[in-house]
Protein backbone atom coordinates (compact mmCIF):
# COMPACT_ATOMS: atom_id res chain seq x y z
CA UNK A 1 0.00 0.00 0.00
CA UNK A 2 1.10 3.61 -0.66
CA UNK A 3 1.47 6.43 1.22
CA UNK A 4 0.31 9.69 0.25
CA UNK A 5 1.02 13.39 1.76
CA UNK A 6 -2.09 15.90 1.76
CA UNK A 7 -1.58 19.47 2.84
CA UNK A 8 -4.91 20.20 4.60
CA UNK A 9 -5.25 24.07 6.81
CA UNK A 10 -5.03 23.03 10.90
CA UNK A 11 -8.54 24.21 11.62
CA UNK A 12 -10.01 21.36 8.86
CA UNK A 13 -8.09 18.55 9.92
CA UNK A 14 -9.03 19.59 13.93
CA UNK A 15 -12.60 19.11 12.63
CA UNK A 16 -11.97 16.39 10.65
CA UNK A 17 -9.83 13.87 13.42
CA UNK A 18 -12.86 15.29 15.95
CA UNK A 19 -15.87 14.21 13.50
CA UNK A 20 -13.50 10.62 12.82
CA UNK A 21 -13.28 10.27 16.19
CA UNK A 22 -16.83 10.32 16.92
CA UNK A 23 -17.67 7.94 14.50
CA UNK A 24 -15.38 5.72 15.71
CA UNK A 25 -12.70 5.66 12.47
CA UNK A 26 -9.80 7.78 10.98
CA UNK A 27 -8.85 10.50 9.02
CA UNK A 28 -6.52 7.90 7.32
CA UNK A 29 -9.41 5.51 6.80
CA UNK A 30 -12.30 8.00 5.43
CA UNK A 31 -9.95 9.47 2.93
CA UNK A 32 -9.29 5.96 2.28
CA UNK A 33 -12.52 5.61 1.88
CA UNK A 34 -13.51 8.54 -0.18
CA UNK A 35 -10.62 7.98 -2.93
CA UNK A 36 -11.80 4.00 -3.43
CA UNK A 37 -15.26 5.71 -4.27
CA UNK A 38 -14.01 8.32 -6.46
CA UNK A 39 -11.45 6.20 -8.20
CA UNK A 40 -14.54 3.63 -8.72
CA UNK A 41 -12.22 0.84 -6.87
CA UNK A 42 -15.05 0.11 -4.41
CA UNK A 43 -16.26 -3.48 -4.14
CA UNK A 44 -19.21 -2.38 -5.39
CA UNK A 45 -17.79 -0.86 -8.44
CA UNK A 46 -15.82 -4.42 -8.51
CA UNK A 47 -19.37 -6.09 -8.53
CA UNK A 48 -20.70 -3.78 -11.19
CA UNK A 49 -17.93 -4.77 -13.60
CA UNK A 50 -18.16 -8.88 -13.11
CA UNK A 51 -21.96 -8.19 -14.17
CA UNK A 52 -21.39 -6.45 -16.90
CA UNK A 53 -18.58 -8.77 -18.23
CA UNK A 54 -20.92 -12.03 -17.23
CA UNK A 55 -23.95 -9.84 -19.01
CA UNK A 56 -21.93 -9.77 -22.13
CA UNK A 57 -20.71 -13.07 -22.45
CA UNK A 58 -24.36 -15.08 -22.15
CA UNK A 59 -25.75 -16.35 -25.07
CA UNK A 60 -29.56 -15.54 -23.77
CA UNK A 61 -32.15 -12.94 -25.61
CA UNK A 62 -35.65 -12.85 -26.83
CA UNK A 63 -34.72 -10.61 -29.55
CA UNK A 64 -36.46 -10.75 -33.23
CA UNK A 65 -35.53 -14.80 -33.50
CA UNK A 66 -36.98 -15.46 -30.51
CA UNK A 67 -35.95 -16.78 -27.56
CA UNK A 68 -32.53 -18.79 -27.61
CA UNK A 69 -32.95 -20.84 -24.53
CA UNK A 70 -35.89 -23.15 -23.25
CA UNK A 71 -36.94 -22.94 -19.38
CA UNK A 72 -35.39 -26.54 -18.73
CA UNK A 73 -32.28 -24.99 -19.92
CA UNK A 74 -31.65 -22.37 -17.19
CA UNK A 75 -33.40 -24.79 -14.02
CA UNK A 76 -32.29 -27.42 -11.94
CA UNK A 77 -35.96 -29.19 -11.74
CA UNK A 78 -38.52 -29.90 -14.19
CA UNK A 79 -41.58 -27.84 -14.87
CA UNK A 80 -44.86 -28.37 -12.55
CA UNK A 81 -47.70 -28.40 -14.67
CA UNK A 82 -51.24 -27.64 -12.56
CA UNK A 83 -53.86 -30.57 -12.80
CA UNK A 84 -56.95 -28.95 -14.20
Amino acid sequence: MANLTVTVNDQILRRARVKAIESGTSVNAVVSQYLERYAGAGSTAAALNDFIELAGSVNAASGPDGRSWRREDIYDRPICRKRK
